[in-house]
């Protein structure tokens, strides 16, 4: 092989033989000046191909379509970071490196409870008030609610430990515990944790930023793009010093492109991440956009709480896989809490724990847990994973005892846990807490950790912050944000603009061309006033911007990203543009055509002032969010202050008429300083003609003038003039002489109230969360929740998830047809940024009554949006393809004969179960079935979805209300209330949920299918023994193109024959089918895989012919049948109308949900009768 190096050689070796041939006959300076040249040219040679060999080798700016660009398809990630270590441990002025890891005993956590949770209404709010303040004096009776109990265990560098349990037996509790996220929770005195020989103080005060806690749920700003919500995240941990001699910006962008091409998701960089209310990514898109960006935090111990919620089965193992080459290469510790672990993942750790109900059941090596369990006298199914079998722990109907230890096996959390406390494992785990101890000394830890931290401190940043980046780079870089949001959705700012234009026209037209006379004075006052009115309180919306931010900002600082103050610096600025256009616009309108004072000079003085007071107001609103944790807190206080400002600004009630207690109302009132400023402006050195004097008519018009005088304040006797100056004095009492103090005291106002909003948005706190606490109204509370209540993590699991059952055949009332739904061709195209892009290409398939068909795929293959053109619920884009039933085009009943569960679970939280249901059933099922016997079908759906302990609970907020499987077996029961007599689609059903209640969800889809239902349903991560209770399967690849649509089979033996008859390796003995068929269809850096064309395969198969055959077969139904059994299948006649109830029926619901929800609002209402008696008060004085 010829190297650049090997040809440079050879060309100066010849260049040397033609120089020792040709000596005599050249001067003697020529062969140096030659020499020079070759050696110059060699050293160009030899610079050249280490630049390209260095280049191919270095992580931040490598070759294009080498393993190590994140944008090609050969792109290694391990390559990519061993290539970044090693940039990093040769590079000089980098930080040393550090690590984090974690000992634990001793650890008990827990809260402060009262008692029972009922629901509030407006006449308990008096009574809680009178409770709250005798608790603030040390009465009321409060006890102590155990969380967790007695916890220990070890993550030590370079370790991965996975967090196993049901939802409420702790698993979020401990990972926050360990984040140092207690906000709410009491740590016992007695918990010893050790970080290393760091002490969790040092490590909260200084070292936030490399504990990490990743939540459940997305929070994001919607309208960013993918490739800007990961920017920021990584410049906000840039490093001081860049290794590579590449430049900050370079190697932030390189890390987040890294970081997309780990997780798949760099062919969204350029699209918005939306949100449940904006249309954008997918939600398992979404999940790992959260998942990258806690990832570029840098985090040395990193908590994940469910993070796999949302991902199909590859995703997840990848995103363990990612963790466990941070945890071999950089040294990451995490810990990880997964409800449905696959197999694979669960490989990939090195330690486990078990929780049941806040007691901690095993902690301890991977390879020892299934063991441990077995030796305590239970057994593993065939086929059932090993964390599947170590959650089934937790269940009474899952676990199996082995024959012979009936007896001896535990039963109780509290036996097991018993169990586990003398075991010979938690023995060796104390000692090996025991030699953490040991082997870690606290202050020589502390040093070297500071010292690696401070290195990676920009210069002027403190060395004890948490944060890496000073604070004007976090201003600017929130600066950058806040344009690029205000850039993606310009919208609303628009229509501000737009509406303050029209309001301008509107107040500019009722007080149009003032005469300059006398008869002005009041409406020269009123203008003056209401334009500062309109100026000042345009602001108020901004208490809903800081809310709408709130949740985002919260997440960043706990990552350390930037000062909480820093974003509050950066919004307040980012709105100055639009303010100022807005004082423009709307103050040249109504100054010019009022025919204010038509002068440069004063008219740069009323925009001045005006600009001044909305910046004042904006400061003052802006802090009363802050001060506040909810948005009912905090527009009461808005509301009230609002009112105060308007009446003591001095024109509705002068000076004069305050009475003397209320006066200093009017000191502190920014408005009315600006109020005195701009009547001296408009009236000052002015003269204005009488509009009337007094006494007039006939008989006193021969008067002298100086027995005549004009009918206003200030004006003189015997003059036709009146001075401006007189009159604010006389009528105000104010003076232009305090025109331009008045402005000092503003610009004092502004920058105290700056000050104080700073202040507050850096110390502003979250609303306070009770946990998973289950509220019922009076009088509804079971009697099970009375005796013990209030348990914010075990009550969940209080009850068995699957309970048993009195009715042998509970879904024997569901109504189900005999029809078929079927739809071929189908395609679904959008525009993006003027592209076109297809969603769904020509995709086959139907549903049969009886039948449960999985339509499965990786993230972004197009199952919601499949679900969501078959259900008919997208409003943009097109749609082509046809969509039958029985072979007769769907029509205006279809909608109203189907169920759709979303993944979303959208309820009005101040309802109860029964309430929700009774209210779904009431308006969606036919009119023509009888009232009595629509709320009787709703008591039979509670009995078969097994809600009777809840359904008098309120639905209430995540948290404070029914927990995740509770609000997904509601969401099941809203859409089975409305009895779809067709099918029932269900997005993600299982998603987030542990694999007990997930099991229990596949249970109530053998249900439905039991009575002759049709149902379809995406899935995400089942494990083989949930998969196989699916009869049939929709299998979809990128694209939205099909792969596989067809039965499963016993054991998915016809699915996995297909696969392996068309090329694919043959499915492993213990592998479970569905991660098998998602890892074979997923997009590889095989050169290989990338040959199999799984799409093409499926059109050319036999059994896609088949599928065609049967569809065909399907649509010539029609003229198989008679007209009166097409006709019989259409439904009632009220199924074909818009809206299936009478418009009576309709307003009565309404009526009634509405009147119940204020009622059971009474921080609503209580803030509005507040502001109703004050703002009598204010008027009475």
């Amino acid at each position: 092989m010829t190297t650049p190096l090997s040809r440079t050689m050879s060309s100066h070796s010849k260049h040397d033989d033609h120089h020792s041939d040709s000596t005599a006959d050249t001067p003697t300076e020529e062969p140096q000046e030659n020499i020079t040249q070759h050696i110059s040219n060699l050293a160009r040679q030899l610079s050249r191909v280490s630049t390209t060999a260095g280049n191919e080798l270095h992580a931040f700016s490598p070759q294009p379509g080498t393993k190590l660009d994140p944008n090609s398809p050969t792109f290694d990630p391990r390559a990519w970071v061993k290539a970044f270590v090693r940039l990093v441990e040769s590079d000089a002025g980098a930080a040393p490196p550090r690590s984090l890891g974690v000992a634990f005993k001793n650890l008990n956590v827990y809260g402060w409870g009262t008692g029972a949770e009922h629901q509030k209404t407006i006449v308990d709010y008096p009574i809680d008030v009178v409770k709250y303040l005798v608790g603030l004096v040390g009465g009321g009776k409060k006890r102590r609610v155990d969380i967790l109990r007695n916890f220990e265990g070890i993550v030590d560098e370079g370790e991965l430990l996975l967090v196993l349990g049901p939802p409420g037996s702790g698993c979020s509790t401990l990972l926050k515990t360990i984040a140092g996220e207690t906000a709410g929770l009491e740590v016992g005195p007695d918990s010893y944790m050790n970080f290393r020989g760091i002490d969790e103080k040092s490590i909260r005060r200084s070292f936030r930023g490399d504990v990490l806690y990743n939540a459940e749920i997305d929070c994001h700003l919607a309208h960013l793009t993918v490739g800007e919500t990961l920017s920021f995240a990584s410049s906000a941990h840039s490093p001081r010093h860049v290794p590579g001699g590449v430049t900050r910006s370079q190697a932030d962008t390189m890390m987040r492109d890294v970081m997309m091409a780990i997780f798949g998701i760099s062919h969204t960089v350029d699209t918005r991440v939306g949100s449940d209310f904006v249309r954008g990514v997918s939600g398992g898109e979404r999940k790992r956009v959260s998942i990258a960006e806690a990832a570029l935090t840098g985090a040395k111990l990193q908590c994940w709480d469910n993070t796999t919620r949302g991902l199909d089965s590859g995703n997840a193992i990848n995103f363990c896989r990612t963790l466990r080459l941070q945890a071999d290469l950089v040294g990451v510790a995490a810990a990880v809490a997964i409800y449905q672990a696959p197999q694979s993942a669960y490989d990939l750790f090195d330690r486990v724990t078990v929780l049941y109900e806040g007691h901690q059941i095993f902690f301890g090596r991977i390879n020892e847990a299934k063991q441990y369990f077995e030796n305590l006298g239970f057994e593993c199914p065939d086929r059932q994973t090993t964390p599947d079998f170590l959650t089934s722990m937790t269940s009474p109907q899952e676990r199996r005892v082995r024959s012979g230890f009936e007896s001896s096996a535990p039963r109780t959390p509290q036996e097991f846990a018993e169990r586990w406390q003398s075991s010979p494992q938690r023995k060796a785990l104390l000692q090996e807490i025991a030699a953490y101890e040991a082997n870690h000394p606290p202050a020589q830890r502390l040093e070297e950790y500071k010292s690696s931290r401070r290195a990676e401190q920009f210069k002027n940043q403190r060395s004890k912050s948490p944060y890496t980046i000073s604070y004007l780079a976090q201003v600017k870089l929130t600066l950058w944000r806040g344009w690029r949001r205000l850039l993606a959705d310009p919208g609303f700012t628009i229509a501000s603009l737009i509406f303050n234009l029209i309001m301008a026209l509107v107040l500019g037209t009722m007080f149009f061309n003032l005469k300059d006379d006398s008869s002005s004075f009041y409406y020269r006052g009123g203008l003056i006033f209401f334009a500062l009115l309109f100026n000042a309180f345009a602001s108020q919306l901004e208490v809903l911007t800081v809310y709408a931010e709130r949740p985002v900002v919260e997440k960043h600082n706990r990552y350390a990203f930037y000062h909480q103050s820093a974003q509050a610096i950066a919004s307040y600025i980012i709105d100055l543009p639009y303010k100022t256009i807005n004082m423009i616009i709307f103050n040249l309108l109504i100054y010019f055509m009022a025919h204010l004072r038509r002068d440069a000079g004063h008219f740069f003085f009323f925009c001045l002032t005006s600009y001044l007071t909305t910046l004042v107001m904006s400061c003052i609103y802006r802090t009363l969010a802050c001060v506040t944790r909810t948005t009912h807190q905090a527009m009461i206080p808005v509301s009230i202050i609002s009112l105060g400002l308007m009446i003591y600004t001095g024109f509705t009630m002068p000076t004069d008429y305050m009475l003397g207690w209320s006066r200093w109302m009017n000191y502190i009132n920014p408005l009315a300083y600006a109020f005195e400023a701009l009547m001296a402006s408009e009236f000052h050195n002015r003269k204005f003609a009488c509009a009337g004097m007094v006494p007039q008519g006939p008989g006193y018009d021969g008067l002298p003038a100086n027995s005549r005088i004009c009918s206003v304040v200030g004006a003189e006797p015997g003059s036709s003039m009146v001075d401006g100056d007189r009159y604010i004095n006389m009528s105000f009492k104010y003076y232009n002489s305090n025109k331009w103090r008045n402005i000092g005291i503003l610009l004092g106002f502004l920058f105290g109230f700056l000050i104080l909003y700073i202040i507050a948005a850096e110390h502003a706190k979250p609303p306070r969360n009770k946990g998973e606490v289950l509220v019922f109204r009076k009088g509804r509370m079971p009697s099970n929740f009375e005796k013990d209540h209030g348990d914010v993590e075990t009550q969940a699991t209080d009850r068995p998830v699957v309970a048993e059952k009195v009715n042998n055949n509970p879904s024997s009332g569901l109504t189900a047809g005999a029809s078929v739904f079927h739809w071929e061709d189908l395609c679904y195209d959008i525009q993006i940024k003027g592209k076109d892009r297809r969603l769904l290409d020509h995709v086959d398939g139907w549903v049969k009554p009886g039948k449960s068909t999985a339509l499965m795929g990786v993230s972004g293959a197009g199952k919601t949006t499949l679900l969501d053109v078959l259900a008919t619920r997208v409003t943009m884009g097109v749609v082509s393809g046809n969509t039958h039933i029985d072979g007769l085009a769907t029509d205006s009943s279809f909608q109203h004969r189907v169920g759709y569960v979303q993944q979303q679970d959208l309820h009005l939280t101040t309802m109860t179960v029964r309430e929700a249901l009774e209210f779904s059933a009431l308006l969606r099922q036919s009119a023509e079935i009888p009232r009595s016997e629509k709320l009787a079908y709703v008591e039979h759906v509670i009995d078969m979805l097994d809600m009777q302990e809840f359904s008098d609970a309120v639905i209430g907020t995540p948290g404070e209300g029914l927990n995740v499987e509770q609000r997904k077996r509601l969401t099941i029961g809203v859409e089975l209330a409305a009895r779809p007599q067709l099918l029932v689609f269900l997005d993600e059903p299982t998603s987030g949920l542990d694999s007990q209640t997930s099991w229990a969800i596949c249970d109530l889809i053998e249900k439905l299918t039991a009575s002759g239902q049709a149902v379809l349903c995406t899935i995400h991560q089942p494990s083989a023994m949930l998969f196989q209770r699916f009869d049939r399967l929709l299998l979809l690849a990128p694209g939205g193109k099909t792969v596989y649509f067809g039965d499963l089979g016993e054991q998915s033996q016809t699915l996995l024959k297909y696969f392996e008859r068309n090329g694919a390796p043959p499915c492993p003995q213990d592998a479970n089918p569905a991660e098998y068929m998602l890892e074979i269809i997923k997009p590889s850096n095989d050169e290989e895989a990338e040959k199999i064309d799984w799409h093409q395969i499926w059109r050319d198969s036999p059994e896609f012919q088949e599928v065609k055959q049967e569809l065909s077969r399907l649509n010539s139904l029609p003229a198989t049948r008679g007209a009166a059994a097409n006709a019989l299948e259409n439904g009632d006649a009220s199924q074909h109308k818009e809206f299936v109830a009478s418009f009576s029926t309709q307003f009565r619901e309404v009526l009634i949900r509405t009147w119940k929800h204020f009622w059971r609002s009474p921080t609503y209402i209580w803030s509005k009768i507040a502001l109703i008696v004050l703002s009598v008060c204010l008027s009475w004085v």
